[in-house]
């Protein structure tokens, strides 16, 4: 039995007649009548009765009309969505992002571009620091990656440059600082810092700390957070000040003054975004492009 002898019955049994169902499929008459004979013997009994006016189904021919519905409807339901996975209009799609990056403009652009062009897709998105993410995509848990990383240089991954960020100064509102921002780093050799762990983001740390090392700068760190959202509510309670990527002044907070540095600025922080080379996902292939084309 072939789905093309099920959706030749149907045509017959809706139609009335072998010859207005070959006119409807564009199958000549005798060839749509040995079809016929070859689902009868197929099946093993009669599913019409002929007449001088056209055909009448049997009961079994009753039984099977049902069941050649209830079957051709299934395929091409099937078809819908292999097409749909097939083509990443459907699925799944997991996005890390550091919890800095999840009020930035151009992120919040780029995800709800993809969520009004893919409907389909489940979108999940995951705030994590850059150290979890690459540990996630290289496990193959996470399906991309916006995260901080220190080049192209990593087997396995392939990325995209998102942008280029910078360091600025995150002080309390009532510190002195708020009213008379410091003029470079020298200014802050005695402040108490609220700093963040290595292990959280090795690339970001490493790469701030190599800078501050260049100036001659040693922040004296009294506090740790886990990452800069708890850093900066630790800054708004008065326990110290940081130094933070500037797109967290893309989210103010309460009780905090950003303040930018010339010292602070030319500390380069590329942001990438990264997938496994191995990901053949649709889903995943759609962001990537959205991603060229929204960033070029």
């Amino acid at each position: 039995m072939e789905f093309r002898q099920l959706e030749y019955f149907v045509a017959v049994v809706e139609t009335g007649s072998i010859s207005a169902a070959s006119r409807r499929v564009h199958v000549a008459q005798p060839a749509l009548t040995r079809q016929m004979r070859l689902l009868e013997e197929d099946v093993g009994t009669r599913l019409f009765e002929r007449h001088a006016r056209g055909v009448r189904l049997t009961v079994a021919g009753r039984a099977l009309h049902d069941e050649a519905i209830q079957l051709l409807d299934d395929r091409a339901q099937i078809k819908a969505r292999l097409t749909a996975l097939g083509s990443g209009l459907s699925g799944k799609l997991s996005l890390g992002i550091t919890v800095t990056h999840l009020w930035v403009p151009e992120v919040a652009q780029l995800m709800g571009q993809y969520r009004t062009r893919y409907p389909g897709v489940a979108f999940e998105v995951f705030p994590l620091l850059s150290g979890p993410q690459l540990e996630r995509l290289r496990e193959g848990s996470l399906d991309a990656g916006i995260l901080y990383l220190d080049g192209p240089d990593h087997p396995g991954l392939d990325m995209r440059p998102l942008q280029h960020d910078h360091l600025i100064l995150a002080v309390p509102e009532r510190s002195p600082w708020a009213s008379m921002p410091p003029s470079s780093l020298d200014e802050l050799k005695d402040a108490d810092f609220v700093w963040g762990f290595r292990s959280a983001s090795p690339v970001y740390y490493d790469r701030m700390l190599a800078h501050f090392q260049r100036l001659g700068f040693s922040p004296r760190v009294v506090q740790y957070g886990a990452d800069n959202i708890t850093i900066l509510s630790m800054v708004a309670a008065g326990l110290g000040i940081a130094i933070v990527p500037s797109v967290s002044s893309a989210h103010p907070m309460p009780g905090i003054r950003f303040l930018r540095l010339p010292e602070l600025d030319r500390c380069d922080m590329p942001l990438w975004m990264a997938w496994r080379l191995a990901n053949d996902s649709p889903a995943l292939h759609n962001w990537i492009g959205l991603v060229d084309e929204v960033v070029g």
